[in-house]
C-alpha cells in the first residue's frame, strides 16, 4: 500500500533510482553547492583549453532576440547569464541578509559587530594590497575584486572539516560572509555602475515602490509579483545600473514575517474543521467533497504561515545553487592558457594584486580588525572559538570565486586583463582554501585561553 502512495520522484522506477534520488542526496550536503561550483570551474577550464575552445566562446557570444507584442530585447549569451540570470542568485542573497538582520545573528547588534567589523577588514585589505600592485595603472579598477567570499565555497570548506571546527566558528563565517555579501553588493553598485540614465532608473525605483506598496496591502499572488520583477529588471537593465541589483533590492522587500501567526492560524484551522464535520449519516460522496475543501481551504493557510522570505528562500536556493551559479562558473571561468606563458600570468601585478589579496588580505584584515574589535571591546569571540580558529576562518575567507569573477566582469573591458585576473582568483582561492582547512584542523575544537 505505501508503495502506491510514493511519488514518481520517490519512486523504484530507473530514471528516480538513478538519477533523482542520488541528486536529491548530495543536494542536502552543505559542501554541496560548493562541489558543484568547483566542477563547472573546471569543465570550463577545460573546453577553453581544448579544440572546442572557439566553439565555447562563440557560443557565450551569440545573441538571443526576445520578442514580445512588437518589444523587442537582445542580449548576448553571457550577458544573459551575468546579467538576468545572476539576478536570481542576488535575490536569495538578499533573502539570506534580510533573514539574518531580521531573524538571525545579525538583528542582534552586539552579536553582529564581531562578524560585522571583521568582514569590514576583510574588504579594506585586500582592497588596499590589489592597489599597492596596480594602483596607477590601467588595471587599477579592479581593486573590488579580493575583497568578496564565496559562501559556497567556504562554507563547503569548513563542512568538509566537520567536527573539528566549533558550530559557533561555522555560524562566525557565516555572519563574515553576509556581511561581505553586503559590502560587495555596496561597492557594485556605487563603484561598478556605468553611465546612469534617469528615466529608466526612476522606472525602476518606481516599480520597487509597487512591490512595497504591494507587500503592505498584502497581496500575495506571485502573478502579481513576477512581472513587476521582470519590469523592474529591465528598467535597471537599460539604466546603467547593474541589473542584479534589483534582485537583492527586491530580496530586501520581501515580507519576512508570516501573514498568519501560529495562533491565528490554529484558531482558523480549527474553524475549518469544524465547519465541515462528517457524520454516520453524511454520504461517501458528500465526505469526499467535504474533505476536498477542507484540504484546500488548509492547504492555503498553511501556505500563508510560512513567512514568505523561508518559502521563497527554500523554494530558489537550489535552482540558484546548482543551476545559476554552476551556469556562471561555467560561462565565466574559461581562461585559454594555450599560447601563453602561464608563470608570466601567475607572476603579473594584476594577477598577484588578486592573489595576494585574497590569500594575505583576508587573512590579515579578518584576523587583525577581529582581534581589534575584541581589544577595544565592541564584540567578544563566541564560545569554544579559539584565536587559531579565527585565523583559519579568515583564511578560507580568502575563497572569493563567484562575486570575484562577477566584479572581474565588470571591472575590466580587456580580456588579457580579465584573463589574469581571473588566473589569480584561481590561485588565491585554491592556496586560501588549502591554508585555512590546514590551520582549522590543526587548532581543533579547543579554546585559548
Amino acid at each position: 500500500m505505501e508503495a502506491r502512495h510514493q511519488t514518481w520522484a520517490t519512486s523504484d522506477r530507473f530514471v528516480p533510482r538513478t538519477f533523482i534520488r542520488p541528486f536529491v542526496k548530495f543536494s542536502q550536503l552543505e559542501a554541496s553547492s560548493g562541489i558543484a561550483i568547483l566542477v563547472a570551474a573546471l569543465i570550463a577550464l577545460i573546453i577553453a583549453n581544448s579544440p572546442w575552445s572557439e566553439t565555447y566562446f562563440s557560443v557565450l557570444e551569440e545573441h538571443l532576440h526576445i520578442t514580445f507584442f512588437g518589444w523587442e530585447f537582445e542580449i548576448s549569451v553571457l550577458h544573459f547569464i551575468n546579467d538576468a540570470l545572476m539576478t536570481l542568485f542576488f535575490f536569495v542573497v538578499g533573502l539570506e541578509i534580510k533573514r539574518e538582520a531580521v531573524l538571525g545573528d545579525l538583528r542582534d547588534p552586539k552579536a553582529a559587530a564581531l562578524p560585522v567589523i571583521a568582514a569590514l577588514g576583510g574588504m579594506i585589505v585586500p582592497a588596499v594590497i590589489y592597489t599597492l600592485f596596480n594602483g596607477g595603472t590601467d588595471a587599477a579598477s579592479g581593486w573590488g575584486i579580493p575583497m568578496a567570499t564565496d559562501i559556497a565555497f567556504a562554507v563547503g570548506v569548513v563542512t568538509l572539516l566537520g567536527k573539528r571546527v566549533p558550530a559557533a566558528a561555522k555560524l562566525f563565517l557565516l555572519a563574515v560572509a553576509v556581511a561581505d555579501d553586503i559590502g560587495a553588493i555596496a561597492v557594485i553598485a556605487i563603484f561598478y555602475t556605468g553611465d546612469v540614465r534617469f528615466n529608466y532608473l526612476i522606472g525602476a525605483l518606481i516599480g520597487l515602490f509597487l512591490v512595497w506598496l504591494a507587500g503592505r496591502a498584502h497581496i500575495r499572488s506571485m502573478a502579481f509579483y513576477v512581472p513587476v520583477a521582470v519590469v523592474i529588471w529591465y528598467f535597471a537593465y537599460r539604466s546603467g545600473v547593474h541589473a542584479t541589483l534589483t534582485g537583492v533590492a527586491l530580496g530586501f522587500l520581501t515580507p519576512a514575517r508570516p501573514y498568519y501567526r501560529p495562533k491565528e492560524f490554529d484558531r482558523r484551522a480549527r474553524a475549518i474543521l469544524d465547519q465541515f464535520r462528517v457524520d454516520d449519516e453524511t454520504s461517501e460522496e458528500e465526505a469526499i467533497e467535504h474533505a476536498e475543501h477542507e484540504i484546500r481551504l488548509l492547504s492555503e493557510i498553511s501556505r500563508e504561515t510560512i513567512a514568505p522570505l523561508n518559502r521563497l528562500e527554500h523554494r530558489l536556493a537550489p535552482w540558484s545553487s546548482f543551476l545559476v551559479v554552476p551556469l556562471f562558473a561555467l560561462a565565466n571561468a574559461g581562461v585559454d592558457f594555450r599560447g601563453v606563458n602561464v608563470l608570466d600570468s601567475f607572476t603579473s601585478k594584476v594577477a598577484l594584486g588578486v592573489a595576494i589579496g585574497l590569500l594575505v588580505g583576508k587573512t590579515i584584515g579578518i584576523s587583525l580588525f577581529s582581534w581589534l574589535a575584541v581589544r577595544i571591546g565592541l564584540g567578544r569571540l563566541p564560545g569554544e572559538v579559539s584565536w587559531r580558529h579565527i585565523v583559519g576562518l579568515a583564511a578560507v575567507g580568502g575563497i572569493g570565486f563567484t562575486v570575484a569573477l562577477f566584479v572581474t566582469g565588470l571591472a575590466f573591458d580587456d580580456p588579457a586583463t580579465t584573463d589574469l585576473a581571473k588566473t589569480g582568483i584561481f590561485a588565491g582561492s585554491l592556496v586560501a582554501g588549502v591554508l585555512g582547512a590546514m590551520v582549522l584542523r590543526m587548532a581543533g575544537g579547543k579554546t585559548e585561553s
